[in-house]
């Protein structure tokens, strides 16, 4: 169940406001300008669908959101507790950065962690099977995926080029809790 909680930047344990209702959580996100939306597949997918496969099932919405954003790629991105880079990825996306393009993400299956770090506040989204978020250029923001990853997303992008992060050099991400997906 998707998940957001908000906290005092200087209060990393006391949530201000926790809430599991999703138009609240849209609400909420689409004050700062971020996108969360729930997406249903076309068509039934197979667990090792292609890429292929998991974009046509999903194009009319793919679509919609590539003509309102001009986004010029997208791909699908599987992590798996057996990722031989699985560490080596968590800690890619563990510290605070931003982008030059918005980050669009929808999860095909499986769970993650957006934090996001705006005007003093964090705002710590937990995204399951069937969301989407779209962080705005720009934002503060890091990523969790856990220890023991599971996910399929596809990706949108306006830069061809794919993921580029711009590191911000604070360390308030290691201050706020860590993704457990067997404990959300």
């Amino acid at each position: 169940m998707s998940r957001l909680r908000i906290f005092d930047e200087i209060h990393p344990n006391l949530p201000i406001l926790t809430s599991n209702d999703h138009a609240r959580i849209t609400d909420t996100l689409g004050l700062l300008g971020v996108r969360f939306e729930r997406w249903k597949a076309n068509a039934a997918l197979p667990a090792n669908a292609s890429q292929d496969t998991v974009v046509a099932a999903y194009r009319e919405d793919i679509d919609r959101l590539m003509a309102q954003g001009g986004y010029q790629a997208v791909d699908v991105v599987s992590v798996t507790p057996e990722h031989p880079e699985r560490e080596a990825l968590r800690r890619k996306f563990l510290s605070e950065h931003t982008h030059a393009e918005d980050e669009v993400r929808f999860f095909v299956a499986g769970s993650g962690l957006f934090t996001l770090h705006i005007d003093q506040r964090v705002y710590e989204v937990l995204c399951h099977t069937g969301d989407l978020i779209s962080v705005p250029a720009n934002t503060q923001h890091w990523f969790d995926m856990g220890p023991q990853p599971y996910f399929v997303a596809i990706r949108l992008f306006t830069n061809p080029a794919g993921w580029v992060a711009n590191f911000t050099g604070s360390t308030i991400a290691e201050q706020f809790p860590r993704y457990e997906a067997e404990a959300a």
